[in-house]
């Protein structure tokens, strides 16, 4: 079946499938050939980049500013700063200017029951002063321990609630430093522990890691108390 209106002619599949059977198409746009596919490396980028700076000259070295990127330092400036490094490591090993004890291995802090670590930082920065204080250092063990409660006792007695005890750095110790890590058991398991709010290695003015600040109760901490305490953080 053929419909024809003007110039316009509108075939039937019929006509369409001979036309596929005998591939006879009409005259179209013929495709191009096909762009090969070119590999790339380095020489052939090479090749490229000197084709696009064919005819390219070079500037003349009168016409340009070289410019410099060293930043020369004066030696006036090398040897203030010399004088300085000089003058703090002078102070360090005189004074102990520029030191913290707390920044080293050796440096001990803890807390009793129920006291915020801060408390042993402000401890050690200096924030509660320090009523008397008792020198262990070349005591043996036992003895050592003696002296160490008769003054605790005598502390809190007589209501001293920041004490010193100086025991030493153990540096002569083969291992670890003995009294050190006595004093330390002794503040932490003991039954004085029930008396220790804080404690911490003492500033370098008096004594740094060879003695320790100790922050003491007014009252023991007993069994009650820890049992109030809990009882009151469950509720709330």
């Amino acid at each position: 079946m053929k419909f024809s209106k003007s110039s316009h002619t509108f075939k039937s599949f019929q006509d369409l499938e001979i036309l596929v059977k005998n591939k006879s198409f009409p005259a179209g746009r013929k495709a191009g050939p096909k762009r090969p596919e070119v590999e790339w490396s380095p020489e052939l980028e090479e090749k490229f980049f000197k084709k696009a700076m064919e005819g390219v000259v070079p500037i003349p070295k009168d016409n340009y500013v070289e410019r410099s990127c060293q930043v020369e330092v004066p030696e006036g400036s090398k040897e203030k700063e010399d004088a300085e490094v000089l003058e703090k490591l002078e102070n360090l090993v005189r004074h102990g200017t520029g030191f913290n004890v707390s920044d080293t291995p050796e440096y001990i802090e803890g807390t009793g029951y129920n006291v915020p670590p801060s408390i042993a930082k402000r401890l050690h920065r200096g924030d509660f002063s320090i009523r008397a204080h008792v020198d262990l250092h070349g005591l043996c063990v036992d003895d050592a321990k003696e002296v160490f409660e008769k003054f605790l006792d005598w502390a809190i007695t007589t209501s001293k609630r920041g004490v010193l005890i100086v025991h030493g750095r153990g540096l002569s110790s083969p291992s670890e430093p003995i009294l050190k890590n006595k004093v330390k058991e002794w503040l932490t398991r003991g039954p004085w522990r029930k008396w220790v709010v804080a404690y911490c290695s003492a500033r370098k003015c008096d004594g740094g890691a060879g003695a320790t600040y100790v922050l003491l109760r007014q009252r023991p901490v007993s069994k009650r108390t820890k049992i109030k305490k809990d009882y009151r953080k469950a509720r709330h």
